[in-house]
């Protein structure tokens, strides 16, 4: 038996396809959806390379699609699914959109934002880790062991 629901692993699955796309492009390999009521209504992966910007993690492209198909800057009704946790930029972004819940698959104990806290974010954000956790991972160790 899953420690999650069948619901977080399959929309996991989804933010790992974005995050194989993103691997394909040479990107780093993180991948985001977002979802409401039961529709994904943003997908997203990692193109700082692409677009030269820093800022263009997945999680950010995510939020403004989202947004955009929406029409409300706010996302409080919203799930991210994201493959790695959240840098501390993405997070604080999360809290701005007010995002209802994060997933996240993989940790990163180097820039994750869990480190610092989860102050940045909306109060009533609710948070789930290490949904698919070994597969997000493996992900990011086989794109950094080929850099290397």
């Amino acid at each position: 038996m899953s420690l999650f629901d069948n619901e977080d692993e399959f929309y996991m699955q989804q933010a790992l396809r974005e995050a194989r796309a993103a691997r394909d492009e040479g990107e780093i390999p993180i991948g985001a959806v977002i979802v409401c009521d039961g529709q994904i209504v943003a997908r997203a992966h990692n193109n700082t390379e692409r677009l030269h910007d820093v800022t263009a993690h997945a999680e950010m492209i995510a939020f403004t699609s989202a947004a955009n198909t929406l029409g409300s800057k706010y996302l409080p009704d919203c799930t991210l699914y994201v493959t790695v946790e959240p840098c501390p930029m993405c997070a604080g972004a999360a809290g701005w959109v007010q995002i209802g819940r994060i997933v996240y698959g993989a940790s990163d104990a180097k820039k994750g934002f869990e480190k610092l806290g989860r102050g940045m974010l909306h109060p009533k954000t609710e948070v789930t880790g290490g949904v698919m956790e070994e597969e997000c991972a493996m992900l990011m160790k086989e794109f950094f062991k080929g850099k290397r």
